[in-house]
């Protein structure tokens, strides 16, 4: 296992986390133990939980295990969290202001038998909330020693540069992450997203990164998908829909793609896939998401992948997303572009 600092902090953290959302749902708890444990023994430290993910029993059942495991094991965990979505029908029991915050903070405590994490996000942004209120309340919670860093998931570039210009400028703390949907099939990230978080000096930490098993090959383009998986049991399902996805001839290109570096490196599609994601300027730590321990056995196996020069070149051609002549095609970067010789 290979770690990587946690974006602009000195918190070390495997460059494969466990991500947890299946937790109580898709994965009972004899299930989650069980990932929780191979993951530990496979090196990885870095743990990703959210007080939405089954309605809190994701965080519960993650407390349950690391009340269970010997001090070793748990104190090289590196537990993060997230809130912001509704955890109730009050009109105030979601959203980024400090009094749902303040709650959904120390209920993910209390649920998951900590008295701190170490790294606590905003789920996503809030267009209600003044964002200093936001900030302030993070700042408060670090100074408290509830949480260690702040971190942001979903936001835009403009949203995260806001974030961390106004925690500069206040001289509060700043976010040191950010979680985006990030894999072969989901690249506009890196029209802007990327780059800010380059230039702010934040992890990135993708989730999301077999595009909801599509980079897993279960999926076909003569059948739709049925049976126990997640698009079988709901082919509308989010951003991995797959009259949306399988629409898309790129999505082919990219599977086929992915297929014959897998064959050629003797490797299976969601390690080649990871091993590509992994290798990504800014990614701190890719966010596995496995239904079952053989899933996740097979998802780690992509820390003994190294792709050749010639498969990741062929990978960033075939997922290209494309791009209109301005603002990020050749006409707009032509207008931002300038050589030290002049004209």
């Amino acid at each position: 296992m290979e770690y990587r600092t946690l974006g602009r902090s000195g918190c070390s953290v495997s460059a494969l986390a466990l991500g947890t959302m299946t937790f109580g749902a898709e994965t009972d708890e004899a299930g989650a133990h069980e990932q929780l444990d191979v993951f530990a023994e496979a090196g990885g430290t870095l743990v990703d939980l959210a007080d939405v993910y089954s309605a809190g029993a994701a965080e519960e059942i993650t407390g349950r295990w690391l009340a269970a495991r010997p001090a070793d094991v748990r104190d090289r965990i590196v537990l993060a969290t997230k809130g912001r979505f509704p955890m109730g029908t009050d009109p105030n029991a979601l959203g980024a202001s400090r009094r749902h915050l303040r709650r959904a903070l120390d209920d993910s405590l209390r649920r998951l038998g900590v008295d701190h994490v170490d790294l606590y996000q905003l789920h996503a942004w809030d267009p209600l909330t003044p964002l200093e209120e936001t900030l302030r309340f993070l700042d408060d919670a670090v100074s408290a020693g509830k949480i260690g860093y702040p971190g942001l998931s979903n936001f835009t570039a403009w949203q995260l540069q806001a974030a961390v210009d106004l925690a500069e400028h206040r001289h509060l703390a700043v976010p040191v992450t950010l979680q985006p949907s990030y894999s072969l099939l989901v690249r506009d990230v890196e029209f802007e997203i990327v780059p800010a978080c380059l230039h702010n000096g934040l992890g990135v930490l993708p989730w999301g990164p077999l595009g909801g098993g599509w980079l897993s090959g279960k999926y076909t383009r003569d059948q739709r998908p049925e049976g126990a998986t997640r698009l079988g049991e709901d082919p509308g399902r989010g951003i991995e829909a797959y009259d949306r996805v399988g629409a898309r001839q790129r999505t082919w290109d990219v599977l086929e793609a992915v297929q014959d570096v897998a064959e050629q490196r003797g490797a299976s599609m969601p390690q080649v896939a990871l091993a590509w994601l992994a290798d990504r300027p800014a990614v701190t730590s890719v966010i596995l998401g496995a239904r079952t321990t053989d899933q996740l056995r097979d998802d780690l196996g992509a820390v003994d992948v190294t792709l050749a020069p010639e498969d990741l070149a062929r990978l960033d051609a075939v997922s290209d997303p494309g791009r209109a002549d301005y603002p990020y095609g050749d006409v707009g970067a032509e207008q931002r572009s300038r050589g030290p010789a002049g004209p």
